[in-house]
């Protein structure tokens, strides 16, 4: 028996938890999906954001999402689909039909429809797209001829552009008595007759002018236009280093073509933290959570094979001492030690360094001053752990010796650490190779080796 639904949007809404979404209200959706029950599942979502219905069907099934979207196809709010992780949005346009996802690309911005359309597969896309109006077509199709992570792809359409001679009058009249207008817009752009952006004009700004003001004497000349072909992560990096709350997008002959919103920037910043994050620790750079098992499987693997390699790689330099190792049996328990520390102190200067490259903190105006810094905090925190867990070993293998080793061999990976951590993702920028992706591998495989070489080859010469 379903719970009421004034009960679950109640539960939604507590005041421990200021998420929308809990487990209670997950289980009240299956149940009705189980149950094909469509009144109670749009009694259970009525006032949910469609934010929080993403997260619902994120969270349920493959076949349930399926079943979900059925049920609700005709009253499914298109806002919905932008909302959600393009694997789960695979499934869910799955269970849509073409008319059905083209009744909804008509319904989004610009931008918007494209993302919708990019998840799709070309056969897929174009029976949507004949079904999609005329005129939203046009701007779809445009769209997705630019670049994945262009800004053509993240602009959208739909913008207010007026002449310098309008005035604040005529502009907020256009404004009233247009239908095809954004569904959210800050800025108002004024051209010049080829329809190039000469500058902007804020909301409110317009709104506090008088009427007969021109749009030429309250505009801001500082656009910072956006060239379609650009990056969207150069795009975010302008919008954080300007504080934008929108910027216009350009053609490569200087024509207004479209905008970019801080809402579409902030979506871009998210992915590109989770891109790097992923790429660091060896996942793929599409998100891991809501993939079928196979292809999360088949996606690890290579990395997983590369990690395999420089395990033989550090484990080829300890067979290189194994009459050493099998004299003094106290290497082998040592040992994990030097090459463990080094690892972790040149992944956190790693990521660091990658996370300042992506945000253009770091560049080769700071470059060696960073990598001196790293140097330094290598040296120090390598000598207090080395006089740490040299005691120790001096302590607990009564060979006072064996803790200088440790301690001499402690100094040197974390030096090389530090280095390495900030040397790589610098030398991978330098040759135009993305340093989330491969940085880690070498860095692991380095200090291992180093680790490894440093403690062994110190114990060789020294103790025995």
């Amino acid at each position: 028996m379903l719970t009421d639904a004034s009960e679950h949007n109640e539960l939604s809404a507590s005041n421990d938890d200021v998420y929308a979404v809990d487990k209670e209200l997950v289980r009240a959706v299956e149940a009705a999906i189980d149950e094909a029950d469509r009144n109670a599942l749009e009694g259970i979502l009525d006032e949910l954001h469609n934010a929080d219905i993403a997260d619902v069907i994120e969270f349920l099934t493959s076949d349930d999402r399926r079943q979900f979207v059925i049920l609700l196809e005709d009253s499914f709010d298109a806002e919905i689909l932008i909302e959600l992780d393009e694997a789960v949005l695979e499934d869910v346009l799955s269970a849509m039909s073409p008319l059905a996802i083209a009744n909804a690309i008509a319904d989004m911005d610009t931008d918007d429809g494209v993302y919708v359309l990019g998840v799709l597969d070309e056969d897929h896309r174009d029976g949507v797209l004949r079904a999609v109006p005329a005129p939203d077509r046009a701007a779809v199709v445009e769209g997705l001829a630019f670049p994945e992570d262009s800004a053509g792809r993240l602009m959208q359409r739909e913008l207010i552009a007026v002449p310098a001679y309008w005035t604040v009058g005529q502009v907020i009249d256009y404004c009233r008595e247009t239908e095809d207008l954004p569904n959210d817009f800050y800025e108002i752009f004024v051209v010049d007759p080829r329809h190039r952006p000469i500058g902007q004009v804020a909301l409110n700004r317009a709104l506090r002018s008088k009427r007969p003001v021109l749009m030429r004497e309250v505009m801001e000349e500082e656009i910072n236009p956006i060239p379609v072909d650009m990056d969207q992560e150069e795009a975010a990096y302008l919008f954080q280093q300007y504080d934008m709350a929108s910027a216009p997008v350009v053609d490569t002959d200087g024509r207004l073509v479209g905008v970019i919103t801080f809402d579409d920037i902030a979506d871009v910043i998210e992915e590109e933290t989770e891109e790097d994050l992923m790429r660091l620790s060896g996942v793929s750079d599409e998100s891991d959570l809501f993939q079928p098992v196979m292809r999360t499987t088949r996606n690890r693997f290579s990395w997983l094979l590369i990690n395999l390699f420089t395990a033989i790689l550090a484990s080829f330099v300890i067979a290189q001492f194994d009459a050493t190792i099998e004299e003094i049996v106290a290497l082998a328990i040592l040992m994990p030690i030097v090459a463990s520390m080094g690892g972790n102190a040149g992944t956190q200067t790693l990521t660091v360094a990658v996370r300042a490259l992506a945000t253009r903190e770091l560049t080769e105006a700071n470059a060696f001053r960073v990598v001196q810094k790293e140097f330094l905090v290598g040296a120090l925190n390598g000598g207090f752990f080395a006089v740490l867990i040299g005691l120790v070993a001096g302590f607990w293998f009564s060979n006072p010796a064996l803790g200088g080793v440790i301690a001499v061999a402690m100094v040197i990976n974390m030096l090389v650490a530090g280095l390495s951590g900030a040397l790589i993702p610098l030398g991978l920028a330098r040759v135009g190779a993305d340093p989330a992706v491969s940085a880690t591998v070498f860095l692991t495989t380095i200090t291992d080796v180093i680790g490894f070489f440093a403690f062994l080859g110190l114990a060789a010469w020294l103790l025995l």
